[in-house]
């Protein structure tokens, strides 16, 4: 199966968005693509870029955020065909967990609580059957999958669902209400919530300029802030870089407001300021109405990309934008560690 067919597979199965990672993570997965490659997440995005780039409304799917893609309603209404083997594989593989679901629901069910090795973790999902894996080495599987969900939360300054202990042991953050942990999730959440009021206390052309310069950091190229007497709505142009190869003009519109949400209308707005092979984005501090959503992606015009303030802070935590990141050595007790190799 392509990366392309992969990839309208595991958002239907979804049924939400999702990123370019965790789309190439669940297609891998779930034995619906192969690849070799060592960022095989930049090859979903690259295809999914040039898709939409050369069908426009046409394409299966629609970007909705910086590396976010959801499907575009009209055209993918149904599985995509594959051949009789590869459906029995997939059809088995639907009744299964990822392992990180799979970890999850060990652990609310089997946990009391309390941290379990991920070895344990592994032979209890295997156990019930929730795992549907032929690889020689279901636990570093496991334990490589948890930690890889860990970090990636971790750059975007947010809680993962799992908690990594020492020697192995994993536990659910759902489950903290007390500790070290805990106070590290309640300090970054009020630094969150601290940088989105200092983004809105913002002037509006500062505002502005403030966002060309974060899109320079997340591979925009040839930037430049509108003029508010000429900007038709569009306040900064620039063409979004992926892999040095995908090149794609962007028109964005930045709202710094506080409680109100982004309607219809302002989608509208950016979609008719398009120039020739454009797309939108809209960017605010607040928060996108259903009707604008809904008008973002919808099948029949160019679709315009969204952001809202929880994403804007989640993308300047990962890029260390107006944040300082500290780090403190921690030490706990390893038993029974010797000869457990954690996997990178």
């Amino acid at each position: 199966m392509s990366a392309l067919s992969a990839t309208e597979r595991i958002l239907l199965e979804a049924g939400s968005r999702l990123s370019c990672r965790e789309i190439a993570s669940l297609a891998l997965e779930r034995g619906y693509w192969q690849s070799s490659g060592k960022t095989p997440w930049a090859t979903v995005g690259a295809q999914l870029y040039t898709d939409i780039h050369k069908l426009g409304a046409a394409s299966r799917f629609v970007q909705v955020g910086p590396d976010c893609f959801s499907l575009n309603p009209s055209r993918s209404k149904a599985l995509p065909a594959v051949n009789p083997k590869q459906q029995q594989h997939q059809a088995k593989a639907l009744k299964k967990l990822s392992f990180t679901q799979a970890a999850e629901k060990i652990l609310a069910t089997h946990g009391k609580k309390e941290p379990m090795h991920y070895r344990e973790v592994t032979r209890k999902a295997l156990e019930l059957g929730l795992l549907d894996t032929e690889g020689q080495t279901p636990e570093a599987t496991m334990y490589a999958q948890i930690l890889t969900e860990i970090r990636r939360y971790r750059v975007r300054g947010e809680q993962s669902r799992f908690v990594q202990h020492g020697g192995g042991f994993v536990s659910l953050s759902a489950w903290m209400g007390k500790g070290l942990a805990f106070d590290i999730e309640q300090h970054n959440r009020k630094m969150r919530a601290d940088l989105l009021k200092r983004l809105i206390a913002m002037g509006a052309t500062e505002f502005e300029h403030f966002i060309s310069e974060l899109l320079a950091k997340v591979g925009f190229e040839g930037l430049k802030v509108t003029p508010p007497s000429k900007d038709g709505g569009i306040d900064v142009r620039g063409v979004l870089v992926v892999g040095e190869v995908i090149r794609t003009k962007m028109a964005v519109q930045v709202k710094k407001w506080g409680k109100q949400n982004v309607q219809a209308p302002q989608v509208q707005q950016v979609r008719g300021s398009l120039g020739a092979h454009e797309q939108g984005l809209i960017i605010t501090t607040s928060d996108f109405s259903k009707g604008a959503q809904e008008e973002a992606t919808r099948s029949d015009a160019v679709p315009v990309a969204l952001m809202n303030g929880e994403q804007l802070v989640a993308l300047m935590v990962a890029h260390e934008v107006m944040v300082a990141r500290r780090s403190h050595d921690i030490l706990e007790l390893d038993d029974g560690a010797v000869g457990d190799v954690c996997p990178t």
